[in-house]
């Protein structure tokens, strides 16, 4: 019998902000979103990355500041400054090495984002095997690796937009009754009715499967550039 072999597996996960690096500067700014550009392990003790930082609540001193008091970096330098986007090379220490060398042991880390609630990651195994290893390595170290997604590569689009039953249900639902159309031929309220749910439960499920579609669709695909460590 001839064995099938893998061509790939993306895996979509989330790691807790208090798990990763800047987890006291997106626990403390609003609307901040981080972007990782690349990142290069320097040496055991910490690696280096470059982070797209931006705010829409905060501008570039009050950023900087919360940098410099962030335990997790020990280093900052600017790079651009695009007046509400800056791109920092960051020094990351601390655990951060520790995750970072159990994630790129046996994948290659293909966008990394963050924002007040989560870092989301988008990693490339050569199958689930490997991946079942990295989960265990996670499990051990005390670490949260929480996989939202996971398909073949070869799935491409397709398999990156699978959203919950939830959340497909509620936007296929508000499609269909013109909740998108100008002027609308529904509201969240008739919606939420339709659906024995409440209002905020609504809200809840359109914003999640609109951040979903977006991350995958557009956020993933911007040319963020891969992890590579030692």
């Amino acid at each position: 019998m001839t064995e099938t072999r893998e061509n790939g597996t993306i895996v979509e996960a989330e790691i807790p902000i208090d798990e990763f690096a800047l987890g006291r500067t997106l626990s403390v700014l609003d609307g901040v979103r981080c972007e990782v550009e690349r990142v290069v392990a320097h040496d055991s003790s910490h690696v280096m990355p470059f982070v797209w930082v931006s705010s829409t609540d905060a501008d570039r001193a009050r950023v900087e500041t919360l940098l410099t008091d962030d335990p997790s970096v020990s280093e900052t330098e600017l790079l651009i400054d695009l007046a509400d986007r800056w791109l920092y090379r960051m020094k990351w220490v601390g655990h951060i090495e520790t995750l970072l060398r159990i994630l790129t042991k046996e994948s290659a880390i293909l966008a990394v984002t963050g924002d007040g609630e989560r870092w989301n990651l988008r990693t490339l195994f050569p199958d689930r095997r490997a991946l079942s290893r990295t989960y265990e390595r996670f499990e051990e170290s005390g670490l949260t690796m929480d996989v939202r997604n996971i398909y073949r590569l070869e799935d491409g689009q397709q398999g990156r937009l699978e959203l919950t039953d939830e959340q497909r249900e509620a936007l296929v639902l508000a499609y269909e009754r013109g909740y998108y159309d100008i002027p609308r031929e529904t509201t969240a309220d008739e919606l939420a009715d339709e659906l024995g749910i409440t209002h905020q439960a609504l809200s809840e499920r359109l914003r999640r499967g609109h951040e979903n579609i977006v991350r995958t669709t557009l956020v993933n695909d911007s040319g963020v550039g891969g992890l590579t460590g030692k």
